[in-house]
Parts: structure tokens; C-alpha cells; sequence
């Protein structure tokens, strides 16, 4: 195909030439996402080369990128080992109280990593709370929470709902009539999940693995509470250090392993098996015979460690808040303002670029128009620690009167999250009837004009719901929040950072307990998406 052909197809959806105006908004958009990545790897090759090689291949950055890929390894293998049997359990199968197993399986998303974190060492660290349990049964030392082991238990913990809910998904859409015809040609029960149900529901295990990688290898406050040095720990030393160029080199290194994952997870999406749809539903299920109350063991174990453990030190550290009182450390209502105002702003902020973006990758069906559509996820697959200090770059140098304002840390959560808007706001979109479109145009209405009365009103929902989304997970940020928020602007998530760094817990009681309030509507609003009998 000659070069002109090509820059056809791209400017073209094989019916017309794509709209002029809204093409260059949505390129804007996109070059404007992918900017701030930019100057980081302008930071980068500014350092000295010998400095670099020193930097890049001392003992020091070796244990690092060792400690980042055994966590990130260690966190999705897992997540794979409890999330892939819990679907299962609760969709396939006869476990008593499926639809509330189904429901205790999903929430421990709704905890923060580094929540989970600074409870597990308050509980089971050397001087933590189950030490002072077993105690008296003469039990003298419990294993310790701190370093690899600790990180991959406690992010497995808060990350396993990701292939929980995207193998579980795959399952409610299977078509069991499959299953049928392999037991039907003497296949076992294992054989028939071997080779019908698994590869079926591989690429929805591998997108669930993949969220639950890329959350493991960004995790910032996870690593820093076990003392385990990873990429995002250390970056975020360096930059309190005011190591600019070590910190931008690991930077660097980090982007390169978050692209190799993603690289490696198209490879197994791309080769995708087909699902059945409800009429090859059927209401038979696996019977566990006599396993089946001691099948409850899982999820019960699982969940209840997950949600258990920080409601019991919460609970602790709320009846001890009298005690060892500071005044500078009092959480104080104007966090939750300050939280509220600031994800509220990035929710609105994202609804309204995300539209365009939605919209031209709707109804165009444009090489230009993935591009465009996939270079919003750029911010959301760099793990913020790195999206912050590529801002503080380029905020510094360039720019000092917008450095360390509201304005920047709304930008940096619009382009660390605008993909939940636009994904949301997409889905909306195509399932509007374009013979309504079509009669608004028919009716003189320009193709802005049938946009505003009848294609936004029929898609208000799902650009809500993805503007809700957005404000949810801003709500929780960390990294990007510590980084380039205003020197005087406190959080709630920085309230329980604050509190965590200087292991005056009780302090954190009340953000924490608001926030994981915030994060379960969260849930709410995600679990109740599932539709039909099945639906949660």
C-alpha cells in the first residue's frame, strides 16, 4: 500500500473524511496527555552518560528492579491463584450463600493498599497487636510482616478483586452448553475445564492480572511502609532528596517495565476465544458434594482477612484516641473539603475532556481515532509517582507560577484518570440509536446541534458514572496528591500519611474510616453494573 493510501485510511473512517474540527480538539487532547512524559525523558538524557551507566547498573538499582519485578510477580501470580477459584466458586458452583460470598469476595478493593499496609504492621509487626495476643499462650515471635513477603501478601489482599471481577464477568457470560458437549465426549470435570472453560475466560484473567500488575509495580505506599525498596519508594526518596537525576533515570527503567507488561498481556488478549451469551445459559451447577461447606473456607479466609484485620486495628486505635494527644496532628473537616473539592474539580474536569475523545472513537472508525482514544490510557498505565515527578520537572523549569498549584494536581488526576471517563462515556455513546441522530439531523439540526439534544441527553448517564468513577479514585491517590499538591493543602489521604510516617495511628482513624466509606459507594456502584439473575 503506498503512503498516500495509508494517510487516507488514517484520515479517513471508510466513509468520508473525518470532521476537521473535532479531529484537531481530539489531537490537542491527546498531545496535551502525553506531554508531561516528555519532559522526563528530557530530564533523563540530560544526566552526564557516565553518571547514567553508574546510576543504572550499580548494586543498588539491581535490587530495586529485582525487588519491583518479585513483587509485581509475586502479587499477580497470587492474584491469579485466589481470584480465578473465588469467580468460579461463586458463579459455577452450589457454595452456600453464593450471592453474599460473591459480594465479601469484591470488597476488599474498596480498602486502600497502604491502608491495608499500616494495618498489617500494626497488627502483626514485632511489637503489633497479635504479638500481644499470643503472648500469654507463650508464643514469643510471629513471622515477620516486613519486606518482600509482607508487600506481596498485603497488595495480593487488596488487588485479587481485579481477576476476581474480570474472571467472574467471563463466567456469568459463558456458554455452559459447551461444557455440556465436552462431558458429553467423556471429558472429566477437570479435562472440561482444562480445555472449554479456561481458555474462554484466559483474556478476561489476563486483563484482571494485568490491573492487578500494573497496581503492584506503581504501589507506592505499600513499599515504603514494609521497607521494601522498590521503584516507587526509591523515586520518591530521590525526589525528597533532591536527586533529580537518579530519581529521573529510575523513572525511566519503571516506564520500561510497565511497557513490557503491557506488551506482554496484548500478546495474550490478542489471542481472544469466543463467549456464549444467555441463551446458552444454563441453571445447572457443579455440585461439591461434600466438600461443599468446607468450599466456604476460601472466601471466608480470603475476605476476612482483607476487611477484618483493618476494621479490628481502626477499632483499636479509635477506643485509644485519648491517649498521647498532639494538636498539629488532629484531622480536621477541611480535608474532607479539600478532598471532596479537588477530586470533584478532576471529575468534571475529565467528563469534559473525555467526551470529544468518546465521541470521535464512537463514530469513527479511523486508525487516527484509536490513537487518539488509546493515547488517553498512557497516564493511567505510568504509575503516578512517575506522572508527578514529570510534572515537577516541567512545572519547575518552565512554568513556576503553576508548579505546586490546584490547577496542575487537577491536570495530573485528569490525565492519571481520564480513561474510566472515557471508556464510560464511550460505552454510552454506542449504544445510542443513530436513527435518532439521523432524524435530529434530517430536522435542519447541525451535527453539533443533534449531538447536544439528542445524543448528550440519552449518554448523560454513563458520562456520570464515569465522572463518578473518576472522583472515587481521586479520592484515594496518593502519590500524585503528596507530590504536587499545594504545601498548605491537606487531604484526607494525606492526613493518614502524616499519621502512618509518624506512627501516630490514632490520627488516621477518622480519614481512614470516611474514605473507605467513599471507596464502598465505589463498589457499589461497580458491583451493581452486573446485570440479570446472575447480577450482583
Amino acid at each position: 500500500m503506498s503512503l498516500r493510501h495509508r494517510i487516507r485510511d488514517v484520515l479517513t473512517d471508510g466513509e468520508g473524511q473525518l470532521p476537521l474540527g473535532l479531529t484537531l480538539v481530539c489531537a490537542a487532547i491527546a498531545a496535551t496527555l502525553v506531554f508531561p512524559l516528555a519532559w522526563l525523558v528530557i530530564e533523563a538524557t540530560t544526566v552526564e552518560r557516565d553518571r547514567a551507566l553508574d546510576l543504572l547498573f550499580s548494586p543498588n538499582t539491581a535490587d530495586i528492579l529485582l525487588n519491583s519485578l518479585l513483587l509485581m510477580g509475586g502479587v499477580t501470580a497470587f492474584s491469579i491463584v485466589l481470584g480465578v477459584p473465588l469467580a468460579y466458586l461463586t458463579v459455577r458452583t452450589d457454595l452456600p450463600f453464593r450471592r453474599f460470598w460473591s459480594v465479601a469476595a469484591a470488597l476488599p478493593l474498596v480498602v486502600p493498599s497502604y491502608v491495608g499496609a499500616f494495618s498489617f504492621v500494626s497488627a502483626f509487626g514485632r511489637r503489633g497487636e497479635f504479638h500481644d495476643v499470643l503472648a500469654p499462650l507463650g508464643v514469643e515471635r510471629v513471622p515477620e510482616i516486613h519486606g518482600l513477603s509482607g508487600s506481596i501478601l498485603v497488595i495480593t489482599l487488596y488487588t485479587y478483586p481485579y481477576v476476581y471481577l474480570t474472571t467472574r464477568a467471563a463466567l456469568l457470560s459463558f456458554d455452559t452448553t459447551l461444557l455440556e458437549a465436552a462431558r458429553t465426549l467423556n471429558h472429566g470435570r477437570l479435562a472440561a475445564f482444562r480445555r472449554v472453560t479456561l481458555p474462554t475466560i484466559r483474556p478476561a484473567v489476563a486483563a484482571g492480572s494485568l490491573l492487578a500488575a500494573l497496581y503492584a509495580v506503581s504501589d507506592f505506599g505499600t513499599p515504603s511502609i514494609m521497607r521494601l525498596p522498590v521503584f516507587t519508594q526509591q523515586i520518591y526518596a530521590e525526589y525528597r532528596a533532591f536527586g533529580s537525576d537518579y530519581a529521573a533515570l529510575l523513572s525511566m527503567q519503571l516506564l520500561v517495565v510497565v511497557l513490557v507488561v503491557l506488551a506482554l498481556e496484548w500478546a495474550v488478549r490478542s489471542e481472544r476465544a469466543g463467549g456464549g451469551d444467555d441463551a446458552g445459559q444454563t441453571t445447572n451447577r457443579v455440585s461439591l458434594g461434600r466438600l461443599r461447606w468446607p468450599a466456604t473456607l476460601l472466601p471466608a479466609a480470603v475476605s476476612g482477612l482483607a476487611l477484618l484485620v483493618p476494621l479490628w486495628i481502626l477499632g483499636l486505635w479509635l477506643i485509644r484516641s485519648e491517649t498521647g494527644r498532639r494538636p498539629s496532628m488532629a484531622f480536621e473537616p477541611v480535608q474532607v473539603l479539600n478532598s471532596v473539592s479537588i477530586s470533584a474539580a478532576a471529575a468534571v474536569v475529565a467528563a469534559m475532556v473525555a467526551i470529544p475523545i468518546a465521541y470521535f472513537a464512537a463514530n469513527h472508525d479511523s486508525p487516527l481515532a484509536a490513537v487518539f482514544e488509546r493515547a488517553t490510557y498512557v497516564g493511567f498505565a505510568v504509575p503516578g509517582i512517575v506522572l508527578a515527578l514529570a510534572l515537577v520537572y516541567f512545572g519547575s523549569g518552565y512554568l513556576p507560577w503553576i508548579y505546586q498549584t490546584l490547577p496542575l494536581l487537577v491536570f495530573a488526576y485528569v490525565v492519571r484518570f481520564l480513561p474510566q471517563a472515557v471508556g464510560s462515556s464511550r460505552t454510552a455513546i454506542l449504544q445510542v440509536d443513530q436513527q435518532l441522530v439521523e432524524a435530529g439531523r434530517t430536522l435542519g439540526e447541525s451535527p453539533g446541534g443533534a449531538f447536544k439534544r439528542v445524543t448528550l441527553p440519552l449518554t448523560r448517564s454513563g458520562i456520570v458514572a464515569g465522572a463518578a468513577l473518576v472522583f472515587l479514585t481521586t479520592m484515594k491517590e496518593l502519590p500524585v496528591t503528596l507530590v504536587l499538591r499545594p504545601s498548605e493543602f491537606e487531604t484526607i489521604v494525606t492526613q493518614i500519611w502524616r499519621a502512618q510516617e509518624t506512627a501516630l495511628y490514632q490520627y488516621a482513624v477518622v480519614p481512614t474510616l470516611i474514605l473507605l466509606v467513599i471507596s464502598g459507594l465505589s463498589m457499589v456502584v461497580i458491583l451493581t453494573q452486573e446485570g440479570g439473575k446472575e447480577g450482583l
